[in-house]
């Protein structure tokens, strides 16, 4: 009798310990790759700050890391590869990629909507009154393409003006220097500029050429190869985080949020993020669609292309198609 109870207790013990076994392998196919990704301070990849602050990535299963960067240098150690993805524009993506860092681009998370200026001094009222005129803006990067296209739009070409190159976090003190009549900046830097020079204006913005600069996620492509079911999760967390900033009733939330992250008020940037169209998941399905022109990830990116080109940014045209990945996102 003794002897049936031990051999009942040992399969009983030996049954538990299976079934914590069976547990663990469970819990452990359900702790993916880390994946490592590099942002900095644009509203549309500061919006990340409210997946971090309420840790849906564990709630969603997967490990991943945020870190913080200045933006060029965001870029440089993707392409040395530390990260295995980057928050960038989609002309800085090919730019990046020219070098041999390639960076799928598989989120489309926003078009700059009118965060992207070129603010004039108080002497000068409109584009055409640039004529003649010094603009300091950081030659062959995204503010140089916004810049071509204000000319463009009020008849001048850049022959019109004399570029002085600046770098982007220079340009406030640039314009207040009185060195130059105007300058071409994205926020927080636009907005320090209108705050430091009396009299000083938006001239221009990337409102007025909506789809010129995408804001995308890249991954490299091993990461993405070796990390599909990861990545595809994070795009789900990435579209919670839209909805929650969208959705009035936690917009007040995700503004403490990202306000924190950069050391502003609430108040001071909700204008920065109202400058940011941050898409939804049907948006972004769109502009994933290939054509020609701004309403394109694709045809964006193809102008971007020719712009790096022209002013030899780097020497060959790069394969537009080998940048972009829409399928996680179509699938969803």
């Amino acid at each position: 009798m003794q002897q049936n109870s031990l051999i009942r207790s040992i399969r009983r013990v030996g049954l538990l310990s299976i079934l914590l076994t069976a547990l663990s392998v469970s819990l452990t196919s359900r702790v993916h790759a880390a994946l490592t990704v590099g942002y900095s301070d644009w509203p549309g990849w500061v919006a990340w700050e409210v997946a971090i602050e309420k840790d849906w990535f564990t709630e969603a299963g997967i490990d991943v890391t945020f870190e913080w960067f200045d933006y060029v240098a965001s870029m440089d150690a993707f392409a040395a590869g530390q990260l295995d993805g980057v928050l960038m524009t989609n002309g800085d993506t090919l730019v990046t990629g020219a070098t041999g860092a390639i960076g799928k681009m598989i989120i489309i998370g926003d078009y700059s909507n009118g965060n992207d200026m070129l603010v004039g001094g108080p002497e000068v009222n409109s584009v055409a009154d640039l004529k003649g005129k010094k603009v300091g803006v950081e030659v062959g990067f995204v503010g140089h393409l916004l810049l071509l296209n204000a000319l463009e739009d009020a008849g001048l070409t850049e022959d019109d003006v004399e570029l002085v190159n600046v770098p982007t976090n220079e340009t406030p003190q640039v314009l207040a220097s009185g060195d130059v009549a105007a300058i071409v900046a994205w926020q927080p830097n636009s907005g320090q500029a209108l705050s430091l020079v009396a009299g000083s204006k938006p001239l221009y913005t990337s409102a007025d050429k909506p789809g010129l600069i995408y804001d995308v996620l890249a991954v490299s492509p091993q990461s993405l190869a070796e990390s599909r079911e990861e990545w595809s999760t994070l795009i789900d967390v990435w579209y919670k985080v839209v909805d929650f900033i969208n959705n009035e009733e936690t917009r007040g939330e995700a503004l403490s949020i990202m306000s924190a992250r950069v050391g502003l008020s609430p108040e001071e940037y909700a204008p920065i993020l109202e400058g940011t169209k941050l898409l939804t998941l049907d948006e972004a399905k769109g502009y994933f669609a290939k054509a020609d022109g701004f309403d394109s990830l694709w045809g964006s990116s193809k102008i971007s292309d020719d712009f790096n080109i022209k002013y030899q940014v780097y020497p060959d045209p790069q394969d537009l198609d080998s940048y972009i990945d829409a399928s996680l996102t179509v699938e969803k």
